[in-house]
């Protein structure tokens, strides 16, 4: 039995990218993992990957991979999303609130007034998203007393990235897992957020192809990056961890917690901390 046996987690926006791998290691510990992500069909965005995909990895990999198609800026999918785990599980154990509307052109060199307003919708599916989420979870935790909350951020939150809105998003999220964390700690449910740092998603592997100089920056420089598996890793120890209460309210560097843990990425390695280079999180444990 794997230590997530009997566990019930969601990970939102989980078609591709970092979701996706953030399933597929919680999956390898026996955990049940509802997918979401707006893709159903092969084919039909840029990008590979839909739920059902993911879903059916999760399997393979150990799991049980629910897909649930879901728009997180549609509160009423998401209120039946969180109907049906409670109505199918009785329980959720854990919520990583990942999905994020990111922008084709994010990483564009232009100032926010060149971009257009559209990209707002950050703040839509990537600030309430997580809040409408997390409310419904807490709903579900707080009466069973247990639960940990997850919301994947990174350095954006302190330094300047790619943009006003996408810092102003994970500097929100990281905030708000803090006072979750106050309101919920009575309650024994842990709320915190992780810095993933680069990754290599299906979109970061294309932009980098794309625009060969980003790789010689430091936020781009692949010799910092992970897999999109990497993070999962390190989320299926948290919420193994029978202490986990002792971290809720902290914003955590993914790589600094993998040591702690003895956690590695799938080649063996783990990927440095730029604490120095790109800034420091601001919350400790409360």
């Amino acid at each position: 039995m794997g230590m997530l046996s009997g566990k019930v987690a969601l990970v939102t926006g989980a078609s591709r990218g970092i979701g996706k791998g953030i399933a597929l290691a919680l999956a390898e510990h026996g955990a049940t993992v509802y997918v979401t992500g707006r893709t159903v069909t092969p084919g039909v965005y840029p990008l590979p990957g839909t739920v059902g995909e993911t879903a059916a990895e999760v399997e393979r990999r150990g799991g049980k991979g629910i897909a649930v198609p879901v728009d997180h800026g549609d509160e009423q999918q998401v209120e039946a999303l969180f109907d049906k785990i409670q109505r199918e599980q009785g329980r959720l154990d854990v919520l990583v609130n990942n999905a994020f509307a990111l922008p084709e052109d994010l990483t564009e060199p232009k100032s926010f007034w060149e971009k257009p307003l559209s990209y707002w919708d950050m703040v839509e599916v990537g600030v309430k998203s997580n809040y409408v989420a997390a409310w419904h979870a807490a709903r579900i935790m707080v009466p069973q007393q247990s639960g940990l909350i997850v919301a994947t951020s990174g350095y954006v939150g302190v330094t300047y990235t790619y943009g006003v809105v996408f810092g102003l998003c994970k500097a929100a999220v990281d905030r708000m897992s803090r006072d979750m964390a106050i309101e919920l700690k009575p309650h024994n449910v842990a709320s915190l957020s992780l810095w993933m740092g680069l990754t290599f998603t299906e979109r970061a592997e294309r932009v980098l192809q794309a625009n060969p100089t980003m790789k010689t920056q430091t936020v781009t420089n692949p010799s910092v990056g992970s897999s999109v598996e990497f993070p999962g890793r390190v989320i299926a120890a948290l919420a193994a961890d029978a202490n986990i209460m002792q971290r809720t309210g902290g914003t955590f560097i993914t790589a600094e917690i993998a040591h702690e843990y003895g956690v590695t990425d799938i080649d063996g390695k783990v990927p440095p901390s730029l604490r120095e280079q790109r800034g420091a999180p601001i919350y400790s444990p409360i």
